[in-house]
């Protein structure tokens, strides 16, 4: 059962590195120094106060930073690789072992930490990278600050939610990155173009003469 839990937990926390880097990670600390949040072993350090004291710094200069017109499209280019890291450690802190196993191998618990929690944080910070490109360029960067205040709140709520309510967490995050993943598919599938159909049989496209420039195709 704490295994599953953790797993919810873990996937929770991984989305929500996918609106805010350091936000989840600063939600773990406070929740593990509070007693609230069990961390794996080899990952106590999170829940100490000079880790505190870093995620803390580390959260504040990320939202100023998204605040600031032209640097958040700027800071999507290093915060998308540092989402998918910080996804995956979130979810190898939190993977809690079953009661058959004394703990998680490390094989196990690294595949899946990559698999569900940095994939999962890849492809929200993908949309959210998405969504800022689309406001910078049909509202000249003017919209972002809404963009980066529903990312702010997205951030803090999930991972509360994860934190406190794993399992409901999970129902809506996996539907979510589902249609986030199949949007994307959808999208690329649209983009490309259609093939020219070919001519028929037994006949050979040549140049028309009767237009200057020469594009237009006759069959003869």
């Amino acid at each position: 059962m704490e295994f599953a839990l953790s797993l919810c937990l873990g996937i929770g926390l991984a989305a929500a590195c996918g609106f805010r880097v350091f936000v989840p990670m600063l939600g773990m600390s406070v929740a593990s120094m509070a007693g609230h949040l069990q961390l794996s072993i080899g990952f106590e350090w999170i829940g100490t106060p000079p880790a505190f004291v870093c995620f803390l710094a580390a959260t504040s200069l990320e939202i100023v930073a998204y605040y600031v017109p032209w640097l958040d499209n700027l800071l999507d280019t290093v915060a998308s690789p540092a989402a998918v890291v910080a996804g995956t450690i979130t979810m190898a802190a939190t993977l809690l072992p079953t009661p058959m196993a004394s703990e998680v191998s490390p094989l196990l618990r690294w595949s899946l930490a990559f698999i569900a929690g940095g994939a999962v944080a890849g492809i929200i910070q993908l949309s959210t990278v998405t969504l800022r490109g689309t406001s910078t360029v049909t509202t000249a960067g003017l919209g972002n600050f809404i963009v980066s205040t529903l990312e702010l709140i997205l951030s803090v709520v999930t991972t509360i939610f994860a934190i406190t309510l794993p399992v409901l967490c999970l129902l809506v995050v996996v539907p979510v990155t589902a249609l986030l993943v199949r949007r994307r598919f959808v999208r690329r599938r649209v983009a490309v173009p259609a093939a020219p159909a070919p001519a028929p049989a037994g006949k050979v496209m040549i140049d028309d003469e009767t237009t200057p420039l020469r594009k237009a195709k006759r069959p003869v």
